[in-house]
């Protein structure tokens, strides 16, 4: 059992948990609670960390998961919630690539994501992706690191099935993704109104900034600027939903059309 904070594998685990560049170079991330940690794909769990209440209660289970058992207040000086809930995994990240999206058969769809730093935010957007069938996910350096603990634990699992790209630059994974036949919509305060707009083909939705919207170079790669009809005095909505109500206007217009009930 560990029972130090100052164990070199608790330590990493700490810097891990905090340092988006330190994941990015160990090319793993840490997720917490036994809802996402009996989803995760066993090839892809490098180490597993229990308490010795959390594998008393699944001890039957935790027998096809090589562990080491921590002292609960070691659980608790890693974990990001107030109430840990005795299990920490590092996941191997898995590579999605640009080429591997666009084989994709059929209409796809894709988000296309330019300095979103909520990760409240991008993780319900890549919850809601999931539930509505797109494609795949695109994400710009910029944005918030979307192995962020709080971006997990918000996409509820989602970021363990969906297809996800991470990219130094939006601008050259539009020009590819115009290139091969998919077209791009931004929204825009001129642009035409969403339930006007048709998004059965292949296309991509650009979501930008919570606070400054889009660059003027990525918003100019748009084939269609698209508004969403806003009565009262609202001007915008938040950005996870905003993309909500865009990917579910994709999914109606692609599963339920003309008297389909």
């Amino acid at each position: 059992m560990i029972s130090s904070t100052s164990n070199p594998r608790i330590k990493n685990l700490k810097k891990l948990m905090t340092s988006a560049r330190f994941r990015r170079e160990k090319d793993c991330f840490p997720v917490e609670g036994p809802r996402m940690f009996f989803e995760i794909p066993k090839d892809r769990i490098l180490e597993t960390y229990v308490t010795e209440s959390f594998k008393d209660r699944y001890e039957e289970a935790l027998r096809a998961y090589p562990h080491e058992v921590i002292e609960d207040r070691i659980m608790r000086s890693l974990s990001d919630t107030r109430t840990p809930q005795g299990v920490l995994a590092l996941v191997r990240r898995q590579e999605t690539r640009l080429s591997d999206l666009l084989d994709k058969e059929g209409s796809r769809a894709f988000l296309l994501l330019e300095n979103l730093q909520d990760p409240g935010n991008l993780g319900t957007i890549l919850r809601t992706a999931e539930a509505a069938g797109m494609t795949g996910v695109i994400v710009d350096r910029r944005s918030v690191d979307p192995y962020n603990t709080k971006v997990i634990r918000s996409s509820m699992g989602a970021i363990l099935r969906l297809p996800l790209m991470e990219c130094d630059d939006l601008l050259p994974v539009c020009q590819h993704m115009k290139a091969a036949g998919i077209r791009i919509f931004a929204g825009h305060l001129d642009g035409e109104p969403l339930y006007r707009s048709d998004f059965r083909g292949s296309c991509a939705f650009l979501i930008g900034n919570e606070g400054q919207g889009l660059s003027p170079e990525i918003m100019a790669q748009a084939d269609q600027g698209i508004r969403i009809p806003m009565k009262g005095k609202v001007e915008s909505l938040n950005a996870a939903m905003a993309a909500a109500v865009l990917m579910y206007e994709l999914l109606r217009q692609r599963e339920w059309t003309g008297d389909d009930r």
